[in-house]
Formats: structure tokens, sequence, C-alpha cells
């Protein structure tokens, strides 16, 4: 008998349109397949590739700390594995962007000596460069959590482009199903240090079905402190300065080589 071993997979934003060939096969032939999906169409389908399949949502209660859900995310996933048999743990959008209880899956899995790997998946990074046309690489990309941003007082490089994440729930350390844009002020007040108040900002959200749009809305950097931001939204800042060209410092790299 092959020992258990755990699969974390991503299914996109779009499913099962988004899900890989690889990520699909982990679903069908896993023991029972663990999941987090805000969409219930998304959730029957999981269920009916594999009827030994289990919603984890029930973790999540609002008012209690990320933290908390986060822990108790992974203690399920775990006593599962312990209990013998393939368990796969599928995610909305990737697996790794954003999602800590996944990565703390595969390090607790691989800890105690269990086969722990992870897909990838589209994330919703992803579908606003689609959607948006936009190059990453053509000025470079910073992509931050909001909170993380104005907690940890990250340096914007105003050259780059900017994704924010998790703006509708920014300096909330709970989990608030309907989002909480108490502290949007102070996520504006933070961005007026780099951008003007003209400076154009993209409220992008994803959607997760082939017949609807994206959302898509712009509004001034100094409208934001009011509003009213999608739960799922992204928010997308373009460059608000080029950089000239400097060539001397790759020259003098080679010179000295």
């Amino acid at each position: 008998m092959k020992p258990a071993a755990l699969a974390v997979v991503g299914l996109g934003i779009s499913v099962p349109a988004h899900v890989t060939v690889a990520a699909q096969a982990c679903i069908e032939q896993a023991d029972e397949v663990l999941y987090l999906i805000p969409d219930p169409v998304a959730a029957q389908w999981i269920e009916s590739v594999n009827e030994r399949s289990r919603s984890l949502s029930g973790h999540y209660h609002a008012g209690q700390g990320r933290r908390e859900t986060y822990d108790a995310i992974v203690s399920d996933v775990l006593t599962r594995l312990h209990a013998e048999g393939d368990v796969c743990f599928a995610l909305y959008g990737h697996p790794g962007v954003f999602a800590t209880p996944s990565h703390e899956a595969v390090s607790r899995a691989r800890a105690a000596g269990f086969e722990a790997r992870m897909l990838p998946g589209i994330s919703a990074e992803d579908c606003l460069f689609a959607d948006l046309g936009l190059d990453p690489g053509k000025t470079g990309c910073q992509s931050y959590d909001a909170t993380d941003l104005l907690i940890h007082s990250r340096v914007i490089d105003p050259s780059a482009a900017l994704v924010l994440w998790q703006p509708s729930i920014v300096g909330n350390f709970d989990y608030v199903p309907d989002g909480d844009l108490s502290r949007l002020p102070a996520l504006a007040e933070y961005l007026a240090r780099y951008y003007p108040p003209e400076h154009e900002i993209v409220c992008y959200v994803a959607s997760p079905y082939p017949i609807f749009d994206p959302i898509v809305q712009t509004i001034p950097l100094a409208g934001l402190a009011d509003a009213e931001l999608p739960r799922l939204a992204l928010l997308y800042l373009a460059p608000a300065l080029r950089r000239e060209r400097d060539e001397s410092v790759i020259e003098s790299a080679a010179a000295r080589t």
C-alpha cells in the first residue's frame, strides 16, 4: 500500500475552464478532496468530479481572526492526511498566491514525512493582465497586499506598475465576508505620497464565468477614500513617471569582466 500524499492544486478563477489537466487528475484520483472556493457553481463541479469532496468554508466565521481560521483549515487537511489516503486540497485561483493555508499545509505535511506538492493555477492578477492588456515586464510590476503595504511602510516605485490585493479589507485582520472599507482613507493617504491626486486607479474584479465580462472601474486617487470597492477587487495603478535608460551600469560591469 502506497503512503498517503497531499496535492495542493489551483482551480483558477473560471472553473472548470481554468482547471489544468494535471489539477483535474489530482481531483479525480484523490481519496478525498477538500476545497476552498467562493463560487457555488465551481463547488458543484468539484463534487461532480469526485463525490468524496468536502468544503472547508465552515472554518470561516465573521469576526474571527484570519490566523485562527487558517490554523483550523490546515489542521483539518493534516488530520485527513494522517488518516491515510491521498488528499487533494483545491483552492480558488493560484494556490501559492496570497493563500497562507496552502503553503502551511505543504510545509507541515512534508515535516510529518508525507509527500506533498503544489500545482499552479490562474490567479486574479493573471486575469487582470490579460483583461486590461498589460505586460508586467514592460515597466516592472509591484504586487502587495494592501494591509501589508501600510503596516510595513513598503516603498513604492512610481515608475513601475502597482497591483494591490484585498483593498476592500485593508487594515482588518479578521474574516469580514462583506468587506470593511473603514480604513480605505489610510490607503488613499499613503498612495498620495507617491502619486498625484488625479492619478487613475483601476478597480478590477475577474469574472468567474466565461459569458460575463470582468468588472473594470476607474477612479482618481483623490476619490479612493470614499470609493465603494467590491469584495474581491484588485487595484491597479499605472506608472506615474518614466525613468530614463542608463546603460552605463551595464557597460561598466561588462568592462570589469
